[in-house]
């Protein structure tokens, strides 16, 4: 039971003022310097000036696989260019974990306008701008154009990015870049009447035909030195140019053809990006004429490889296996749905089995949300998505699958184990009791962006059996409450009332769309009636909320929204008074300042931001951050019976550098963290003198 909601600016107004010009007229994220052009920029550039060969590497690789967490999303690479097919929440953080580079994306295509496929894409074109990209090309729906517009109250102007010309039109054909001779973008819709304006119309999808550049044949220099050609001299050159452009040259009176010396050309393989989110959509999808050209006994090469995006709901129908199997045996096709079951974010389940051996209530195991819909009997040879997969697609076709992580507990401990004197250590943590309410559940510990360790501002407050609150939601939020609380995770969010978002910077409330859509799922899920979430945040997230409504997907109906409410400032303080006596005080983004102390006097427990270590208090005052010594001090002057010090800059690996300010009141958050306060003597259930 909630006996007091407060939200409060925690700043002077000279500082708001300023703070608030910022919001409106710059990205979300911190300005940086001007960089030089990104070396590989400069060499696309060069390699434009001349003639384009194709690749020689080419490969399709799964990044998200399509379980509830890791939404469907694809990545192409080659030596010469960069592709990614859908980004979902938590696309990013994949990225960075697995050392992707984001820098080096030249198109995002997206399947449908859904918070499935466009859920990090707000985060991902912040990090693009970050990094210097020159340009990269968005192809979608028509909805895209909006989605950009709606984003920009929170990103600011996105003069770097492109709509890719295709968006306008039922059915394209172009000229994608070096690596992708021929893109087809089709667009199908439902198969229904009086469909609505296209500029907000959920049934429309978009499927990609991709067709490689063709590559010459490769030069066989030692039988060329064998036939007594001058290899390695200047005289070769135009002979092997010659050769490969599939001409017969005379070398000393000897006609060399150039089968003699050129491997064959590979005339570019296909690769199809099909999207089918509901049986409704099946119907356009198989009849259609663009597809009949890449299966048997069409007019085109037989694709080499089909990518379905597409549930086990639909893949289990007649229609569908069957337009599966007009594709001849040599085509490969990669499911990518629910019905995965294996981690993507190993770094993170690394360092929370490690933190597991502290104190179990503290660092509880992470699970895998593992759905209950069997997997569909198919009639053709297909490959079930996993994280980091590839199917390259030159050299030659195969799969590759190496690169997929493990995640092996055993061995995480094992490491952990060899550390001196660990394990006595642990037996001193492990002689805490508590009661199971309340309980706050840290989700997200870091800032700016979703990174392997820490994801971005998200914490739940369980206050009871039937009642949660939520306060931030940074991107991958959801993803951190399923990998949290697995198959229970809709019960978790069914209980959720209340979602407080303390101001409009990406890493605080690009999550929220996601969490709405999850936990209308949820409440249907286990046959609960439906009550809207109410929404305490900024007034200014009503117009990304609206123009997402208008044009993407209908949401307002999730929230309510009090306008009385209305808060215009830059950043807030959430203070919690439980009708028992406890209290919690949580900061937003905010500098040392007295209304913080004011506010929460002799508070329970303070959730302070952190975001900087001591020494850097000139660039935390720019940045309207706080240092650990400033947030450790505001919570002293407060008299708050235990601080937890949070959201950290991603500079900081695992642990934050601490001063002697450090001290047993005071302890540092994990994702996946988990403390409870006792009724009894209102105290955490923590060790902070262990964990420091």
């Amino acid at each position: 039971m909630l006996a007091r909601l407060c939200a409060l600016r925690a700043c002077k107004e000279p500082a708001l003022q300023g703070s608030v010009r910022l919001m409106q007229t710059q990205s979300s994220r911190k300005s940086r310097a001007v960089r030089d052009t990104l070396r590989h920029v400069k060499m696309k550039e060069s390699r434009r000036q001349g003639e384009l060969h194709g690749p020689s590497t080419v490969y399709v690789q799964v990044l998200g696989a399509g379980s509830r967490d890791n939404g469907a999303s694809l990545y192409v690479f080659s030596e010469y260019n960069r592709y990614l097919f859908n980004c979902g929440e938590g696309t990013q953080r994949l990225m960075q974990e697995h050392k992707i580079k984001i820098a080096r994306l030249d198109n995002i295509f997206l399947t449908r306008m859904s918070w499935e496929t466009v859920g990090g894409l707000s985060g991902m074109i912040l990090t693009l701008k970050d990094t210097g990209v020159p340009q990269c090309v968005l192809s979608g729906p028509p909805q895209l154009e909006k989605y950009l517009q709606a984003i920009r109250v929170f990103s600011g102007q996105l003069e770097d990015i492109k709509l890719g010309k295709a968006h306008h039109y039922p059915l394209i054909q172009m000229t994608c870049s070096a690596v992708i001779a021929e893109l087809i973008i089709f667009f199908f819709f439902l198969s229904t009447e009086g469909k609505e304006k296209i500029t907000r119309d959920w049934s429309l999808v978009v499927a990609y035909v991709c067709k490689l550049h063709s590559k010459k044949g490769n030069f066989m220099a030692l039988k060329a030195k064998e036939m007594g050609l001058p290899v390695g001299t200047a005289a070769i050159g135009p002979i092997i140019e010659a050769l490969k452009a599939g001409k017969t040259v005379t070398h000393d009176g000897k006609e060399i053809r150039p089968e003699e010396l050129c491997t064959p050309a590979d005339p570019g393989p296909v690769f199809i990006v099909v999207d089918c989110p509901s049986e409704d959509f099946i119907q356009p999808l198989c009849t259609n004429h663009v597809f009949q050209r890449y299966q048997t006994g069409g007019s085109e090469d037989s694709a080499a490889l089909v990518v379905h995006m597409t549930p086990e709901s639909v893949l289990d129908t007649d229609e569908y296996k069957s337009w599966m199997e007009r594709f001849p045996s040599s085509t490969e096709h990669l499911v990518m749905n629910e019905q995965t079951f294996t981690p993507h974010n190993t770094r993170s389940h690394k360092l929370q089995t490690q933190l597991n051996l502290i104190h179990p209530e503290i660092f509880p195991p992470l699970r895998l949300y593992k759905t209950k819909e069997p997997a569909a009997s198919l009639h053709v040879p297909n490959v079930r998505a996993e994280c980091l997969m590839k199917f390259q697609l030159r050299p030659k076709l195969e799969w590759q699958r190496d690169a997929i992580p493990s995640c092996d507990s055993e061995e995480f401990v094992k490491e952990a184990a060899e550390v001196p004197k660990f394990l006595e250590e642990v037996e001193e943590c492990r002689k805490f009791q508590a009661a199971k309410f309340p309980e706050i559940v840290f989700l997200g510990t870091g800032s700016s962006l979703p990174m392997k360790i820490r994801n971005v501002s998200g914490t739940l407050v369980n206050i009871s059996s039937s009642q949660s609150l939520l306060l931030d939601c940074g991107e991958g939020t959801f993803g951190q409450l399923c990998r949290h609380y697995g198959n229970d995770v809709d019960e978790v969010l069914s209980r959720l009332s209340t979602i407080f978002v303390s101001h409009l910077h990406a890493d605080h409330h690009t999550g929220l769309i996601h969490l709405l859509l999850e936990r209308q799922r949820a409440l249907n899920s286990l046959g609960k009636a439906f009550s809207p979430v109410y929404l305490i945040a900024p007034v200014q997230i009503m117009t990304w909320l609206n123009q997402y409504h208008d044009h993407c997907q209908q949401i307002l109906s999730q929230i309510k929204y009090e306008r009385k409410i209305t808060l215009y400032l830059y950043l807030f303080l959430f203070l919690l008074t439980h009708q028992s006596g406890w209290q919690l005080v949580f900061s937003g983004d905010t500098m040392p300042c007295d209304a913080v102390v004011n506010m929460g006097k002799n508070a329970t427990l303070l959730i302070h931001e952190a975001t900087l270590e001591d020494g850097m208090e000139e660039e935390a005052c720019e940045k309207r951050h706080s240092t650990t010594s400033q947030a450790i001090g505001i919570g002293m002057k407060m008299n708050a019976e235990f601080i937890v010090l949070n959201h950290f800059s991603q500079r900081y690996a695992k642990i934050p550098l601490f001063s002697d300010d450090f001290n047993g009141k005071v302890g540092i958050s994990f994702d996946h963290m988990r403390v409870r306060i006792l009724s009894n003597n209102r105290k955490l259930t923590t060790n902070s003198s262990y964990l420091s």
